[in-house]
């Protein structure tokens, strides 16, 4: 096939053609595959009308009951890691589409007959049957031998997302075998869960899920007093290993609660058996027939195909012939057919730049996970999960907001997050739910934002040439916004300058092409901007003050630097809506002081050519008929040297200057805080409301500016925090990237040591000697791996991970304060003031006298989170909001139950097994010599 770029797909693409993917474990020659590839063809001729009808399709999927993929425009698909581990029935979007919300309690046998192979079986069997469970479901996970118990924290059923299913992963690697077997103790416990309606869970299919390696007790009282006569929880049994133990039990169970036996005997059966459970489930949903018709809207998650963050809409896909001659109903589902939606798409329908810098558009799903929020910014993704953000992770968590989504649109106050500060804020929240959708869209917008300016412009065209055209137009920064579509976009400010006025003397701002609000907005901005210039900062001398610069950033998107030379080293985002501090000016009353950010590492040599600088800026407020807006603000930015000169002056509140006595001050007297004549002895400091350095009259903190203040006094800012000017709050990023950890090597131990992972499941080499090899030999495939690759690729690999952050602000004390921070002969006395109409803290304090006192750090920096932090065991006894899909499909009085159990597909033979091991050995040994340590 020949392939052409597409730019809707952001790859190559035939329109003419539908494609194929099947995943690696399925034989592709097999009966029902080619049956599957048969019929499926027929789909072809309606992916292509269905483009004909809405060219802004994009991927057309079908996903078969049987692994088979069959998606519109072909395109060649994308097999990361060589290995293709991609299999539609385990892709969200799949999973919701094929059966309704799940309670599962999934229970494994550890007693003493399963361990060595067996139980490394059953713990990668249950990693896997968690694979299969989306966020509507609920799961817990307990392991039994005479008493059964959870073998995480988790004492109830939980939400099946990420982080949940995580803790069970890890924590299934430590079972233990031992003891005997009771399957009455893990059925129990199994039902009591299940009963358990104290819990927020979904209230639909209820099922128990069993792994064991047999027995001979079928529980049957256990059954007739918790699930019969109505049956309304499902058994699945799945037999692990290879043994000679009877199984009729095991099959009796499945056959008697609706559910169904499953056989696992080897590594290469785990994917199929672990997931082929949904086809029980959806025949409920198969039976009911059109009412089953709807179409579901899926979680946000990574496109396989490249195309980036998604939502699919699904339709499952039945066979509504008669089965055979017995004039039954199927109730088989055959698959699920999906239409992507591409977020970005969504996004280009929601307003922006009219909500302000600090109002936004969202929207959330049943469970809270936002799918459009201008913080949804996930840094890497794994394509096999999806990506899911709560709403409350999205912002900072706080009481009100979640208020507001049990209850009604609402207004409150909330905290706000930027970077390192917090603001206590004013939102107004309002959402409602998008019709045939599982989605609520949302506003959020402070106060000042429920109005907006409108530019109504006359000769719009002369305005722009007159002013692009001007010399000094470097020093205007208009942020490359889509003003028109044909407006070639660039980060470049004289690159985009140029390009903007070569479409403007082609087109006007009032042509259709053009975002008339956007264009106008400018242009209205532009000339305010201009005239702020000519009429005001022209005439000031800006030395005279010690200014390195005066600015404007105003809603429009324009911001200006005033001189020249400035805006040259202007180093703030060009776009206002994203500068922290254009939109924290919005947020605060006063004078907004924002110092450069240094990191605990930064060791400044000098002050950089004199163009570091400490930004000032406040809102400009309007009253128009009593309505407040803010569509902009103006600052200055400060010579940090020179200022901070003139801060021991301003700080030095003497009344008589021939007393410069630099005796210490305490309680008791009256001495003058004399911050320039006793800087030797006394540190003087402005703070700002995150904790971080602005001025200092000590000459080694200059080059600490923008510090927080703990890496440069530890001692005095734990006394702030311990005397409550500053209260603070723990974050968590959940988007983040990290560098994988790094693992300790020590003495002549190899560079690492093979694990494997599902590409080797999938591997028929790694599976005969899983399923077959003799304990001696095995030492032999499972020896250390020396070679450079492993550890190599290992380090160049970024993962996701958690990141915690700590942010200060100031808490309620107002003010004046004295304190004494005790230490014995070490004490040292301090004075701390909030200066008003700022957001800064004004401290004076003794310097100190000795090592003694010296304190612990407080923390600040993001650092990445320890594992289980935050402690998923505490969250999960406060569970956020969900309201859960509106449909279930449990049950049907005409549902055939009597298909309730199969082995596996393929059973290995023991000799034909041994023949594949003696080949491989005598290859082995036949290309290099066997090293005499690798079987020891």
């Amino acid at each position: 096939l020949e392939f052409t770029e597409d730019v809707n797909f952001k790859t190559k693409v035939n329109y003419s053609y539908a494609a194929v993917q099947i995943p690696t474990d399925i034989y592709k020659g097999s009966t029902v595959i080619l049956n599957e590839l048969n019929w499926t063809e027929a789909l072809e001729d309606v992916f292509i009308e269905n483009r004909k009808e809405d060219p802004s399709l994009l991927w057309q999927v079908f996903g078969s009951a049987t692994g088979v993929t069959r998606y519109y425009p072909a395109t060649p698909w994308r097999a990361p890691n060589k290995i293709d581990l991609y299999d539609v029935r385990r892709r969200p979007w799949y999973i919701q589409g094929a059966s309704s919300p799940k309670d599962m309690v999934i229970i494994v046998d550890v007693s003493g007959s399963v361990s060595g192979l067996t139980l490394k079986l059953m713990k990668t069997s249950v990693c896997e049957m968690l694979d299969t469970l989306s966020d509507d479901d609920y799961v817990n996970v307990a392991s039994f031998n005479e008493k059964a118990k959870p073998v995480s924290c988790f004492n109830h059923l939980v939400q099946a997302n990420i982080r949940n299913k995580k803790v069970f992963k890890e924590d299934v690697q430590e079972m233990v075998a031992k003891g005997t077997t009771d399957y009455k103790a893990g059925f129990e416990y199994a039902f009591d869960q299940l009963q358990n309606s104290n819990i927020t869970r979904a209230n639909c299919n209820k099922m128990i899920m069993m792994f064991t390696d047999g027995g001979e007790d079928r529980v049957q009282d256990v059954f007739e007093r918790y699930n019969w006569p109505n049956k309304t929880v499902r058994v699945f049994t799945f037999s692990v290993g290879q043994h000679n133990y009877d199984v009729t039990p095991l099959q009796w169970m499945a056959c008697a609660n609706k559910g169904y036996y499953f056989e696992i005997p080897s590594i290469g059966a785990i994917r199929i058996n672990t997931q082929e459970y949904l086809d029980v489930l959806g025949r409920p949903m198969v039976l009911a027939g059109n009412k089953a018709k709807q179409v579901q809207w899926t979680n946000v998650y990574q496109d396989a195909l490249g195309l980036g963050l998604m939502v699919t809409g699904t339709l499952p896909v039945f066979n509504l012939t008669e089965d055979g001659g017995s004039n039954k109903k199927n109730q088989l589902i055959l698959g699920v057919m999906g239409i992507d939606v591409a977020l970005n798409d969504i996004k280009k329908l929601t307003p922006r730049y009219n909500l302000g810098a600090n109002g936004y558009i969202f929207a959330i799903d049943l469970n809270g996970y936002i799918l459009l929020h201008p913080n949804l910014q996930p840094q890497i993704i794994n394509f096999r999960e999806p990506v899911t953000l709560d709403f409350l992770d999205a912002e900072l968590e706080d009481e009100n907001k979640e208020e507001c989504l049990l209850l009604s649109p609402d207004r409150g106050l909330s905290p706000l997050q930027f970077q390192r500060y917090i603001d206590e804020v004013v939102r107004t929240y309002t959402w409602a739910p998008i019709k045939s959708t599982n989605y609520s869209l949302g506003l959020a917008l402070p106060p000042y934002s429920t109005y907006y300016i409108r530019a109504n412009l006359s000769d719009q065209i002369l305005q722009v040439n007159n002013f692009f055209l001007l010399p000094n137009a470097k020093s205007f920064h208009p942020n490359p916004r889509e003003y028109c579509k044909d407006l070639d976009l660039s980060d470049n400010n004289t690159e985009f300058l140029e390009n903007f006025i070569a479409l403007m003397e082609k087109v006007t701002p009032d042509s259709k092409q053009c975002d008339n609000f956007l264009l106008h907005n400018l242009i209205l901005d532009t000339g305010i901007t201009q005239q702020l210039v000519e009429r005001v900062w022209k005439d000031q001398d800006l030395n005279t003050y010690s200014l390195l610069a005066v600015f404007a950033a105003t809603d429009g998107g324009i911001t200006r630097v005033f001189p020249n030379k400035a805006a040259d080293d202007w180093e703030e985002d060009p776009e206002p809506f994203n500068a922290s501090f254009y939109r924290r000016s919005l947020d605060n009353k006063g004078y907004i002081f924002k110092p450069p950010y240094r990191d605990s590492s930064y060791r400044g040599l000098e002050l950089e050519n004199n163009t570091i600088g400490i930004l000032v800026s406040t809102a400009v407020e309007l009253s128009i008929g009593g309505r407040t807006l803010k569509p902009a603000v103006v600052g200055v930015k400060l010579d940090l040297e020179a200022w901070a000169e003139k801060f021991k002056v301003l700080a030095s509140n003497r009344t008589d200057r021939d007393q410069l006595g630099t005796r210490r001050c305490d309680p008791s007297t009256s001495c003058e805080m004399d911050c320039e004549a006793n800087n030797k002895d006394l540190i003087c400091v402005l703070i700002d409301d995150g904790g971080f350095l602005v001025l200092s009259n000590q000459e080694d903190h200059w080059y600490q500016v923008g510090k927080f203040f703990s890496e440069v006094d530890a001692n005095l800012m734990s006394a702030l925090y311990n005397n409550s000017f500053f209260a603070r709050k723990e974050s968590y990023d959940f988007q983040s990237v990290c560098a994988p950890e790094a693992q300790s090597n020590t003495g002549a131990a190899p560079r690492g040591v093979f694990v494997p992972t599902m590409a080797d499941f999938l591997n028929l080499a790694w599976w005969t000697s899983a399923a077959g090899f003799p304990p001696a030999m095995s030492h032999c495939v499972l020896s250390p791996v020396t070679e450079d690759v492993t550890a190599d690729s290992m380090e160049s690999r970024e993962t996701s991970c958690i990141m915690k952050q700590t942010q200060y602000y100031f808490s309620t004390v107002n003010a004046t304060y004295n304190a004494i921070i005790d230490c014995g002969n070490c004490s040292r006395l301090f004075h701390a003031q909030k200066l008003a109409n700022t957001n800064l803290l004004f401290v004076v304090a003794d310097k100190p006298m000795c090592s003694q006192c010296e304190s612990t750090k407080l923390p600040q920096a993001e650092i990445r989170a320890l594992p289980r932090d935050p402690n998923q065991c505490e969250l999960v006894d406060k569970p956020r909001y969900r309201k859960g899909p509106h449909i279930c499909f449990d049950y049907n009085a005409t549902e055939d139950t009597s298909d309730c159990g199969r082995g596996a597909s393929f059973k290995p033979s023991l000799s034909i097994l041994l023949a594949l091991q003696l080949l491989l050995l005598y290859l082995t040994v036949s290309r290099q010599p066997l090293s005499s340590a690798s079987c020891l």
